[in-house]
């Protein structure tokens, strides 16, 4: 299997210049362009429903500058212990019985230890005999892991390169750019599906978000599924006083996730209850066809699912039926 550095460095009609080209187009064209490609691979008001649910939270030793977990900010969430398997399997008959179709546990580790396997493989086996989709994000994985979790029954890994190559010494120090690739081939090679996407508003400049979507869009295959985060911004993390993001650059970031990932789910993750109805709108319009589901992300705070079910019912939207995933950017 080719390595997903030498994929991601490797110029295969995304170049950074070429994103950014579609960045700068007048906002109509780039909505239409990305409402044209978004019909032809998918159902155009289907919306694929996944949610989150943090099953170690906080403590961590990474020095991430947007997260409210790591254990070098000052930040008001504690570290807690792993939660019980009955507890994990409970909230996810409640994320069914919601409408949601894919259940994901969060983890904040560096990486999980063989130890701590052992109970995220049963809440995995647990959750897959729902009748759900499953996936975690442990952090970085070691050679074996992934195995391991693909054969207790997971669907999708996550694990997100966060920003650009260029930004990212701005906003993680403790790993690598490299250390994400190297976890995603674990990923790949276990036969595992990829959730990978990044976060926008972090003092990135526009050709450093077009430089995120182009290192996205050049891993072979491409994700399955792109999550595109709004910065939250957190009291006691580094990144707590960037500037807001203008709403409709967001909007164009997942315009131009949509145009060079055809085949993607593209997610609404953090930060979509701060974008307000009428912005959700448009990031529908421009081709996001995911949406974390339910009341809380990981720490964050996330539309309840009744203002989710109304803003549906007034875009016509409707949740998208669970089937065989096919591998997007064939």
């Amino acid at each position: 299997m080719n390595n997903l550095a030498e994929n991601a460095r490797i110029d295969t009609g995304h170049s950074v210049d070429s994103v950014l080209a579609l960045f700068a187009l007048p906002f109509n064209d780039l909505l239409f362009k990305a409402q044209t490609v978004h019909r032809a691979h998918f159902d155009p008001n289907a919306v694929q429903l996944s949610t989150l649910l943090s099953i170690k939270t906080g403590g961590c030793s990474e020095d991430c500058g947007y997260c409210s977990q790591s254990a070098r900010h000052g930040t008001e969430v504690e570290k807690e212990k792993l939660l019980d398997v009955a507890k994990v399997v409970e909230a996810a008959q409640a994320a069914k019985a919601s409408g949601a179709t894919r259940f994901c546990m969060g983890a904040a580790w560096r990486g999980p230890k063989d130890k701590d396997l052992e109970p995220v493989l049963d809440m995995v086996r647990q959750v897959k005999a729902l009748g759900m989709e499953t996936c975690v994000t442990l952090g970085m994985l070691k050679a074996g892991q992934a195995s391991k979790l693909k054969a207790a029954g997971l669907d999708y890994y996550n694990h997100n390169l966060d920003t650009s190559p260029e930004f990212y010494g701005q906003v993680v120090t403790t790993h690598s750019y490299q250390d994400r690739l190297d976890t995603l081939q674990e990923v790949r090679d276990a036969g595992l599906s990829v959730c990978c996407g990044g976060i926008v508003g972090m003092g990135e400049s526009r050709r450093e978000r077009a430089g995120l979507i182009a290192q996205l869009a050049k891993l072979s295959p491409q994700p399955e599924s792109v999550p595109i985060n709004m910065l939250v911004k957190i009291g006691g993390t580094p990144k707590q006083n960037e500037a807001d993001l203008d709403p409709l650059e967001f909007v164009r970031t997942i315009a131009v996730a949509r145009i060079t990932m055809p085949g993607s789910h593209v997610r609404l993750s953090a930060g979509r209850r701060e974008l307000g109805e009428g912005v959700q709108a448009l990031c529908f319009l421009a081709g996001a066809n995911s949406i974390f589901y339910g009341d809380k992300l990981l720490t964050t705070g996330n539309p309840d699912v009744e203002a989710d079910q109304k803003l549906f019912a007034k875009l016509g939207l409707k949740p998208e039926v669970h089937t065989e995933r096919r591998c997007a950017g064939h």
